[in-house]
């Protein structure tokens, strides 16, 4: 299908956007706040998947390569979206320590709108190195942050992440 799209076959580049739109849609949700915001960043992550196309070299999976692209282009849209700096502080983070397995009692989607309630530079921050594998050196380099920024951001985005789930958790079950 690949080498049917470098062909510019127009039917297999529908194929292969279909094909990959609800995996990559879910890789650009957790770098958004709403589904339009990660749709726009899906619609330009395809555009560079075609226009990149011929780069693909067929020595990792083809849906790895896409991946990167997508959050590639969430990063992209990200820095370019940013009115303030990763490092922003934020006071009112604090530590909890639940003995209840919380994460267990949540469903996906539950779970994706705490990862969007986060702020934008810790959403991003904790998707690559969390969900994504990126090292601190990476995320370092594509954000054009020092790597203990980078870990910074991680440790307040797993503090903030708590308190989310925290406060959904005991107001579903206070409600």
């Amino acid at each position: 299908m690949v080498q049917r799209c470098l062909q510019g076959d127009a039917k297999a580049q529908q194929k292969l956007f279909e094909l990959f739109y609800g995996k990559m849609l879910a890789v650009c949700l957790r770098y958004t706040r709403n589904r339009e915001e990660a749709k726009d960043i899906l619609q330009d992550g395809f555009m560079k998947v075609f226009q990149k196309l011929e780069q693909f070299t067929f020595t990792a999976p083809f849906d790895a390569w896409v991946r990167r692209i997508m959050v590639n282009t969430a990063i992209d849209h990200y820095r370019k979206n940013a009115s303030d700096p990763v490092t922003k502080d934020i006071e009112d983070a604090y530590d909890l320590h639940e003995e209840n397995d919380v994460i267990s009692d949540m469903g996906h989607t539950d779970l994706l709108n705490c990862l969007q309630d986060l702020p934008a530079g810790y959403r991003v921050v904790f998707n690559m190195y969390v969900i994504e594998g990126y090292s601190h050196k990476e995320i370092s380099e594509a954000m054009n942050i020092t790597e203990g920024t980078s870990k910074s951001q991680l440790s307040k985005a797993k503090v903030y992440l708590q308190k989310i789930i925290a406060n959904r958790f005991s107001s579903e079950k206070n409600g």
